[in-house]
């Protein structure tokens, strides 16, 4: 009865380790560090910026660390900001980042504390100019003093390992939704024209804007300005429509064709 008493005892001193190894393995190194035999980073490849939705959960509005309260940005768009960036590395990787994905410090990331996540960010090395651009995709860095956590990849890029930290400065990238964009122009109230050429002869113009109108299928008008008349091919709703119709005549024999708003 003892024996099973004391194998009993000892089982649930393993699970209990095994649970408290589990909820705290990030932290299982005292020490951030560099990785003990990196692989060649210099060659890695900056982030893509490009259109990403905000993720739902890493994008809180106020969390609270250590005490303090941080607040997120609705966006990212026009962020700009300097200050001193640090790296963070093998106490980390492996581990999940804030926006529920893999920390990879070989790839070019970071962790910002107010920005929405995903950000792309360019940061730039204040001391040698030398830039980079990450993805945001973690939070921190949770010291009083510091702007940005950067993977040890882009650490790297910018030669700022050694040192630890660096003063750097921050643009964000901003891609805008592409669907939002369309519907943005679908519900714009400018008018576009594309103007084709001027001359003094109006009769010249008449005929080339008849020619024109059935051509491609677009209204036209002649406006004179003193003897000087011009000829735009409009009005069009569209922006991008606009803007393909006159690349296409710049093609086909307009060079001088350019777009004009109203």
């Amino acid at each position: 009865m003892q024996r099973t008493n004391a194998l009993a005892v000892i089982l649930l001193a393993s699970i209990l380790a095994a649970c408290s190894s589990s909820q705290n393995s990030r932290y299982d190194i005292a020490n951030d560090k560099a990785p003990t035999s990196a692989p060649d980073v210099s060659k890695v490849e900056d982030a893509h910026p490009k259109f990403e939705p905000y993720s739902r959960g890493g994008n809180k509005a106020n969390y609270t660390v250590l005490g303090k309260s941080y607040q997120v940005m609705d966006s990212g768009e026009g962020y700009q900001a300097k200050g001193i960036a640090s790296w963070y590395g093998a106490k980390f990787h492996g581990h999940l980042t804030s926006n529920g994905e893999t920390y990879d410090m070989y790839s070019m990331s970071a962790a910002h504390k107010s920005l929405p996540l995903p950000s792309y960010v360019r940061v730039t090395n204040l001391k040698n100019d030398k830039t980079v651009i990450v993805r945001v995709n973690d939070r921190g860095p949770f010291h009083e003093d510091r702007l940005i956590d950067l993977s040890y990849a882009a650490a790297h890029r910018l030669d700022m390992l050694k040192t630890g930290t660096a003063n750097v400065s921050l643009e964000v990238i901003y891609i805008a939704n592409p669907e939002s964009i369309a519907l943005a122009e679908l519900k714009g109230t400018e008018l576009h024209f594309i103007q084709i050429v001027a001359s003094s002869n109006k009769t010249r113009l008449d005929l080339l804007a008849n020619e024109l109108e059935k051509k491609y299928q677009v209204n036209s008008r002649v406006q004179q300005s003193n003897n000087l008349y011009r000829l735009q091919l409009g009005p069009i709703g569209q922006a991008q429509l606009a803007s393909k119709l006159t690349e296409t005549l710049k093609q086909q024999g307009y060079p001088q064709s350019y777009l004009i708003t109203e």
